[in-house]
């Protein structure tokens, strides 16, 4: 019975480490990438903004589309790869973290 109540009380006590160890609102974040084609750099980079929030939220991307803010999301640094030629003119690849607030 002793070994029992040791047991149960060690379990217990890991429980309560744990619950202490993790926030009480963890943010839910994830890790994207997309493509964007157009006729400049800096619009093939937009392009590829507004992919990265489209696979996300489509209330966030119509919102920084309106305003330049995604309610409830924070929009991570964007990190991009372009290269100039093919059909549009440049391609730019890019990814981020975005979490939900």
């Amino acid at each position: 019975m002793k070994k029992i109540v040791c047991a149960v009380t060690a379990i217990a006590a890991a429980g309560m480490m744990l619950s202490v160890a993790v926030p009480a609102e963890a943010k839910e974040c994830m890790r994207k990438g997309a493509v964007g084609e157009a006729g400049s750099e800096k619009d093939a980079k937009f392009q590829v903004d507004e992919a990265l929030l489209q696979a996300v939220d489509w209330g966030a991307w119509a919102s920084w589309m309106a305003n330049g803010t995604t309610p409830g999301y924070s929009f991570g640094p964007r990190k991009y790869s372009c290269k100039q030629g093919g059909s549009w003119g440049w391609t730019c690849r890019g990814s981020a973290t975005i979490c939900k607030l």
